[in-house]
């Protein structure tokens, strides 16, 4: 039998405690090993909850310890780089958070370097653990609407108490609390759109397969923003809106995408997520309770490392996501259409 795939977390705190930690406990192929986070006393809470030995307040040591053969990386997006680097470069194969970093030529070198040692790096963007998601692509890839002439995908929900705006609710579900870092620009790489928003670029590119050639934005405010609205010209001469609202009066998340194609009409409600598809007289609707479970992104790992697998997403799409994210804040600044 093969010895389950140890895994380390970094950045261990509120996310990873929803997702990761119980997702490696639940893989039959993976274990949970060690935890790290500068924070010592929540670093305790989580290793008594997640009943793991072997704690780190410097993730330089656990990267270094010989305990693990990935890590798991949850920390502020400016550290992504820096981390990833370590590992990679430790020979460490990486699951990491969303977004791949908040520079796209950092994202590429890391990209290259995983696949010059041909470690895994496994990038966390919805869209590819997300059911509905899988379906769509599927039906895009056969063909089911033709080619995409344009697309629509907004989101609105109540994101204040993570973005440090409003008091966190006393429930909220998580072994720790959130820290603030997406309150502060610097960190975070901007506002909502790099932290949400990254999600909804990622299903325009994975969904569709296509990249983006031109972006303008407009943003509450360019710096860090709660409210922005793209405007994009695709590669193949489709156009696509995308807007994210993270100061909604109603807190529930709520959002409705629309691909229109030459040969038919798909349209996403969420949550939880519905699928309908129209081509000429033929229609059907699909409910995400009723399509096949994806995999998780720790379950996308362990393919990568223990049988050969792609990652679900690929580095350069990875990468690409905050190509689109940064042209959107240049274009928000300067008023200006920006060329990718």
């Amino acid at each position: 039998m093969t010895p389950p795939l140890r895994l380390g977390v970094i950045g261990a705190g509120w996310f990873a405690s929803r997702r990761h930690c119980p997702d490696i406990l639940r893989h039959p192929e993976t274990a949970l090993v060690a935890l790290c986070r500068r924070d010592r006393a929540e670093l305790q809470k989580m290793a008594a909850h997640f009943k793991v030995e072997h704690c780190f307040a410097d993730y330089r040591e656990l990267i270094g310890s010989g305990l693990v053969d990935a890590v798991v990386i949850c920390s502020p997006h400016h550290l992504h780089y820096e981390h990833t680097l370590n590992a990679l470069e430790a020979g460490l194969h990486v699951l990491l958070e969303k977004p791949i970093t908040i520079d796209p030529d950092e994202g590429r070198r890391l990209v290259e370097l995983a696949a010059a040692r041909d470690l895994a790096l496994v990038v966390a963007q919805n869209p590819p653990y997300w059911r509905h998601c899988r379906f769509l692509r599927e039906q895009l890839a056969a063909g089911a609407l033709g080619h995409i002439e344009a697309a629509h995908i907004h989101w609105a929900g109540n994101a204040l108490g993570v973005l440090g705006l409003e008091p966190l609710p006393a429930d909220l579900p998580g072994v720790v609390r959130p820290t603030l870092f997406r309150g502060n620009a610097a960190q975070n790489g901007g506002g909502f759109l790099t932290d949400g928003g990254s999600h909804l670029v990622s299903e325009l590119l994975w969904c569709t397969g296509l990249r983006v050639a031109e972006v303008s934005a407009l943003m509450d405010n360019p710096r860090w923003d709660t409210r922005a609205a793209l405007n994009l010209r695709l590669s193949n001469g489709g156009l696509a809106t995308l807007s994210i609202l993270a100061d909604s009066a109603i807190a529930a998340k709520r959002q409705h995408s629309v691909y229109y194609g030459s040969a038919g009409t798909a349209e996403l409600r969420g949550f939880p997520f519905v699928v309908r598809l129209s081509s000429g007289a033929k229609e059907q609707e699909q409910r995400e309770d009723q399509l096949p479970a994806p995999p998780t992104p720790v379950g996308d790992l362990a393919d990568r490392v223990l049988r050969g697998s792609q990652p679900a997403m690929p580095g350069e799409m990875a990468v690409h996501v905050v190509e689109v994210l940064q042209a959107a804040y240049d274009s928000a600044r300067s008023g200006a259409v920006v060329a990718l």
